[in-house]
């Protein structure tokens, strides 16, 4: 038996619930719930409180509602009494979760040039996809507010994730406002999730840029279009959102809970081809060798 000390383990929330371990292991990965504590040994830890919460969405559940509708109530009611968890950063869950993906150290401007190019691709390509993006500042998703309308016009759902406080309504466009010390405050993203026409970038900002010109602000930066690695980066842009109180991130959460097919090789290569490049011209002629 497990000691009440260190917590209840998911052996014993699980016959206290009526559920099986699977089951609760299969909730937290595709919907972010329940939420446990790690022990060093990285054994699930749980409380009375979440004892209750995981009843509370089986009786919610039992009396017809969807799963990922219970849970998003149930989430939001305790969110509501407690401090909401602290969102977690994409660019460390990909560099966890996708640690084949090569870092860069890339200048702003470069950057900005990349997320022009797969937001424009999302646009004319991809089918009905689900946009995610992050803007520090106001200023800076101002610059480029008629891109992110005409963004949410092709896409089925956009997320906005807003370093800055905002009451913008943009039809088809959900605003998630970032609290001050959340980790994607210091974060660019840009994540198309779409079958046919998946692409993903994320990168910190490296302190100490003060003195900095802006557009050769250095920036650490992941990019990608392998689907699995997309998947990845749009579970955590969806689990952001439901953690700071946005219920139609639950029902997301469930979609994207498979896994897709494996890229062809040839798209390995040449994305790694492509990575080559972007390092290059993000040096610029003056820094290549002669």
């Amino acid at each position: 038996m497990t000691s009440h000390a260190e917590g209840i383990s998911i052996g014993e929330l699980a016959a206290r619930t009526g559920l099986a371990p699977a089951t609760l292991r299969m909730w937290e990965t595709r919907h972010g719930f329940p939420v446990p504590q790690r022990l060093d040994s990285g054994h699930r830890r749980y409380d009375e409180r979440d004892v209750e919460l995981v009843r509370q969405v089986v009786r919610r559940r039992d009396a017809g509602s969807r799963l990922e509708v219970a849970i998003a109530a149930v989430s939001l009611a305790r969110a509501s009494m407690t401090q909401p968890p602290a969102a977690p950063s994409v660019y460390a869950a990909l560099r966890r979760t996708q640690p084949h993906l090569t870092p860069q150290r890339l200048t702003k401007a470069t950057l900005l040039a990349m997320s022009w190019a797969i937001e424009d691709e999302c646009a004319l390509r991809a089918e009905r996809p689900v946009i995610f993006g992050s803007f520090q500042k106001e200023k800076y998703y101002r610059a480029v507010e008629e891109r992110w309308r005409e963004l949410a016009r092709v896409a089925r759902v956009t997320f906005v994730f807003a370093g800055f406080e905002t009451d913008l309504e943009v039809p088809g466009t959900t605003f998630v406002q970032l609290p001050k010390d959340a980790p994607m405050r210091r974060e660019w993203v840009v994540v198309c999730e779409s079958p046919d026409h998946p692409a993903m970038l994320t990168a910190w900002e490296l302190p100490g840029q003060s003195s900095i010109p802006d557009s050769q602000r250095l920036f650490e930066c992941i990019w990608t279009v392998e689907p699995a690695a997309v998947r990845d980066a749009a579970r955590a842009c969806a689990q952001v959102a439901q953690q700071l109180g946005h219920p139609e991130a639950a029902p997301l959460l469930y979609e994207l809970a498979d896994e897709p097919p494996p890229p062809p090789r040839e798209l390995v290569q040449a994305a790694s081809l492509l990575n080559r490049v972007v390092a290059y011209v993000d040096r610029g002629p003056r820094q290549l060798p002669s």
